[in-house]
């Protein structure tokens, strides 16, 4: 293998878990030959997250190298519901769900690939025939035992919980996408490698060259445990605003930040470990936030984060409310203001002095006086270190002009 060829190759693997098979991989780009890399996304739901770009960015690697990304969206298979790494089975969609998701992935995803080198691919395409014709010949040979070595499967199986024939037969409509769309290359997750690993038993079978099954390591979500997922609601998605990415990504605990910098980045993770945490997750948080929004995005919510957060100055364009009920606490206010989710989550946060009036630390939650009753003061409130709102008191007589 030359030096160009070596060096792809470590491009391309950087962080695999998994490759069956290195070698037909190694041959696959010492060939010379433009591959076909393969990327199912069934669309569950309407929004990508960060989750989805670890693989999407490999992806982008392999075009950046000449190669042609096969973008799979399961219009099919997202009626069936994927049952990697659950041990419960998935609640079905209604086709026009699955539609009006699908719509919106494919501009989602060109955030991250090159439109020029992707190919689109709609599953039913193949599937709905496949199913009508060719179902029952790959069934006869496909085993039960063979279905049943998914971990997940065997799992639910000792558990006494239910695995629906619909779930068994998702890992063959995978392969057989790989089948159809002659896949040189497929990427996935490391709960995936069953179904990129049947793709390759199917290509065989039809007399194919079989696939390279190469997965990548799943990203935790904000909770800090679980993958990200829409179905735990702990993920960052790609239609989240600048700034709302830039804070989410801010919240991460300094462990969870190192492992989306090596796998959401292309950085030198010696160097990164080398740096103080706060610097680093403020890089991190500016590169991600360009990457989906433009790099004045970026470069914007960083000065605003270090202008708000980091040199106690208040925001330009703080939102305004006025009111003219008569509010006599503070929580009451922050409630009816949707600053907080309760007053009881106000009061935590104001017996915490996470709550500041016109700069001020309060500590209490009477106000003293009542807000309301007119006179037009405003009032700057702080909540925590992300949210400001500027409020006026009004009597309800002006309110109505």
């Amino acid at each position: 293998m030359t030096e160009k060829n070596a060096a792809a190759l470590g491009l391309l693997t950087r962080g695999c878990l998994e490759c069956h098979t290195m070698e037909d991989l190694r041959s696959k780009i010492a060939s010379g030959k433009p591959l076909r890399v393969k990327l199912g996304v069934d669309p569950t739901f309407a929004a990508l997250h960060l989750g989805h770009t670890v693989i999407l960015s490999r992806l982008r690697a392999f075009q950046d190298q000449g190669h042609t990304a096969v973008l799979i969206i399961g219009d099919f298979t997202a009626r069936i519901g994927d049952p990697s790494g659950r041990d419960t089975t998935r609640p079905p969609l209604s086709l026009e769900d699955i539609k009006a998701n699908a719509a919106t992935y494919r501009d989602q995803a060109f955030r991250v690939l090159d439109p020029g080198r992707t190919e689109i691919r709609f599953n039913s395409e193949w599937l709905e025939p496949f199913v009508q014709k060719d179902l029952l010949s790959v069934l006869r040979r496909t085993t039960v035992g063979q279905l049943m070595q998914r971990e997940d499967f065997s799992a639910r199986a000792r558990a006494a919980l239910p695995i629906t024939l619909l779930e068994i037969l998702y890992p063959l409509f995978q392969g057989y996408e790989s089948v159809a769309v002659r896949a040189d290359v497929e990427l996935g997750g490391s709960d995936q490698l069953f179904n990129l690993l049947m793709g390759r038993a199917l290509q065989k079978d039809y007399g194919q060259e079989p696939q390279v099954a190469m997965t990548l390591p799943l990203l935790v979500g904000l909770d800090g445990s679980k993958k990200m997922s829409k179905s735990y609601g702990n993920t960052i998605s790609l239609t989240e605003g600048a700034r709302e990415l830039f804070g989410k990504i801010m919240s991460l605990s300094d462990e969870l930040m190192l492992s989306y910098c090596e796998l959401l980045t292309q950085r030198d993770m010696a160097q990164v470990r080398k740096t103080h945490p706060l610097e680093a997750k403020k890089a991190l948080a500016a590169e991600l936030t360009a990457r989906f929004h433009g790099g004045p995005a970026g470069s914007g919510e960083l000065q605003f984060f270090e202008d708000t957060f980091s040199k106690n100055k208040r925001p330009e364009n703080i939102p305004e409310r006025k009111i003219s009920e008569e509010v006599s606490s503070w929580s009451q206010l922050l409630v009816k203001l949707e600053l907080v989710g309760s007053r009881k989550e106000a009061q935590r946060l104001i017996a915490q002095g996470a709550f500041k009036v016109d700069g001020e630390v309060v500590r209490r939650d009477p106000i003293a006086g009542s807000l309301g009753t007119g006179g037009g003061r405003a009032i700057v409130l702080q909540v925590g270190r992300h949210k400001f709102c500027k409020v006026t008191a009004m009597t309800a007589k002006e309110s109505s002009r």
